[in-house]
Order: C-alpha cells, then structure tokens, then sequence
C-alpha cells in the first residue's frame, strides 16, 4: 500500500514540476501559451499583485488558506512518519521448488513467531519484527520474561523452538535476529541469535 501512495504522489510531483518548469521554457522561449495559463510571456510573474491580493477581502479566503496548509503539514507528517516505519519487512519470499515461489505476509511470520516465544516457558510478552529483504529477512525479538527466568535458558528455548519453528515454515536457510530479554526489575539485555537450517547427516 504505502508502495503505491509513494509512487503515485513521486509521479504527480513529477507531472506538477514537468508541467510549471516546461511552460517556463517555452515562456521565455517565446512560445505561445494558452489564455487561461498562470502567466503568458516572458516578463510576466507567476503571480501578480493583483492575483495575490485579489481574495483578500473575501471573508472565505484566510480560512480557506490556513485549511490548505493543515492539511498540506498533516499529509506530511503522515508520509514521513510512513518512511520512517518502512524498515519493517511486509512479506518474505517461500521458497516453494517450482523456480518461482511464493510471498508470505511479513505480518503473519511476525505474529506466529512472538506467539511461540510468548508460549516458552517464563516468558510474559514478546513482540516480534521483521526487516531485512524478501530473500534475506532478519527479525528483531523483545521477550519480558518472568523474575525467576534466567535469559541464556529463555535464550536457548527461542532458537530452538520459535526461531527454528519461523524459519521452517517460510523454508529460510537461515533467520538472524536480534533479541532483546528484559527480565522484571531488571535493566535489558540484547544479544544476537542465528537460527541456521540443520545440516543434514
């Protein structure tokens, strides 16, 4: 989704600046303009004093302007804070033996994934996100575990049991994470975990 917002405000931006530093070529190239174009030669102003001060008295106008431009910051902030979200993985490529494969929503691995490490032993949450790449994806895992819960056991528990789980069923050869324990009434710690496809006998 956020895909295709991007590409089509990228090509209106396009099509806007195409159009307004095109007729500012052909202007000053002398080139005929139509009548109801902003100006129409080479020493006339995209907006006159006239143009400018013409709704001033009009009791809509100043309402009209400050609306325009909430909204113009409010689609803004919308769009940036969208960018910055980005870095999260929105499916990973199966490999399914056919040559072509098969996309599995990133939200759905996400979701299996931090209810298996929710369902290890001493854990009280886990969160789960996926980046990285289609073929390449790595996760990074919050667990708060219980007080009596030591994090290399609850550390152990989710590579072999959530993180094995996720990388079978989207047939990964291997899935990296980075994983956050937060023991209660304890500072955090991060490590680093990889879950590799076991090599056969």
């Amino acid at each position: 989704m956020l895909g295709t917002v991007n590409r089509v405000l990228t090509g209106l931006a396009g099509l806007l600046l195409l159009a307004l530093g095109g007729s500012v070529l052909a202007a000053g190239l002398g080139a005929p303009l139509p009548s109801w174009w902003l100006y129409h030669g080479r020493h006339d102003v995209l907006l006159s004093t006239a143009r400018r001060t013409q709704w001033r008295d009009t009791g809509w106008w100043w309402p009209a302007v400050l609306a325009a431009l909430a909204v113009t910051v409010l689609l803004a902030l919308w769009w940036l804070t969208a960018q910055l979200r980005r870095g999260r993985l929105t499916a990973v490529r199966v490999d399914t033996g056919d040559g072509e494969g098969a996309l599995l929503r990133g939200r759905a691995l996400e979701t299996v994934l931090a209810s298996d490490a929710a369902h290890l032993e001493g854990v009280a949450h886990a969160q789960a996100v996926l980046n990285g790449t289609r073929t390449a994806p790595r996760v990074r895992i919050r667990l708060r575990l219980e007080p009596d819960v030591a994090p290399a056991q609850a550390l152990d528990e989710l590579t072999s049991r959530a993180l094995a789980h996720a990388r079978e069923s989207a047939a990964l050869e291997k899935l990296p994470a980075e994983v956050r324990l937060t023991p209660v009434g304890r500072p955090a710690v991060r490590t680093r975990a990889a879950c590799p496809r076991p090599q056969a006998p």
